[in-house]
């Protein structure tokens, strides 16, 4: 992420634009002609291959840039955007965009969030063929309530307007698999459900779930 100081200069540069839940915010195929940077909400990254199966790549929250891969290399989009809860975003020109990163010397830190996002990728893809349904559950859930969770006074955390299919695409299984998974989990005690709502009760519990202790 950029810092604070860069990321209010960055608003600066474009308008705001409020997006719906499940509302497209950059369409895959799509040229490049802006980027956008996430400042509320929660937005998953998807791709949609030839023969209609959709593949999920990663959540993204606030202080994310979306869309700047195809903005830099002047391709048309290589996935989706999807709003998974109501976002707000900076809508920034293309040139605009280059020009203030070229200005302020920006192109290494964008390489090292570009590398550490590969990271993750690669690590999650790992996870896929490594780990237990209900540790990568867990896994999401908390990089979800980091993202954009809602924390009240007995520290619980609110996780809003998550349907189970896209919980299950996020950890590469069936929709089956994934109320089994939180069925494990509300049993521990560690979150509790209700229809698009499932709340963190204990973080404690749940990192140790993460952690396949």
């Amino acid at each position: 992420m950029l810092s604070e100081e860069v990321w209010r200069e960055l608003r600066a540069q474009g308008t705001t634009r409020r997006f719906r839940a499940r509302e497209v915010m950059l369409r895959q195929g799509s040229p490049g002609t802006h980027l956008l940077a996430l400042t509320d909400g929660v937005a998953q990254v998807l791709r949609r291959e030839e023969g209609g199966t959709v593949t999920w790549l990663a959540f993204r929250g606030r202080g994310d840039l979306l869309g700047e891969v195809s903005v830099f290399h002047g391709t048309t989009r290589s996935a989706e955007v999807v709003a998974l809860t109501p976002c707000t975003a900076i809508v920034l020109d293309a040139r605009r965009f280059q020009r203030f990163v070229e200005e302020r010397g920006l192109v290494m830190d964008l390489m090292r969030q570009a590398f550490t996002r590969l990271r993750e990728s690669d690590a999650h893809r790992a996870e896929l063929l490594t780990l237990p349904v209900v540790v990568r559950l867990a896994r999401a859930l908390l990089r979800l309530a980091e993202l954009g969770g809602q924390q009240d006074g007995s520290g619980s955390v609110r996780l809003s307007g998550l349907a189970q299919e896209e919980l299950a695409q996020a950890i590469g299984v069936t929709r089956n698999a994934a109320s089994t998974g939180l069925q494990r989990l509300r049993e521990a005690d560690a979150v509790e459900t209700a229809r698009r709502v499932i709340v963190v009760k204990d973080l404690v519990a749940l990192r140790r779930w993460a952690a396949a202790e």
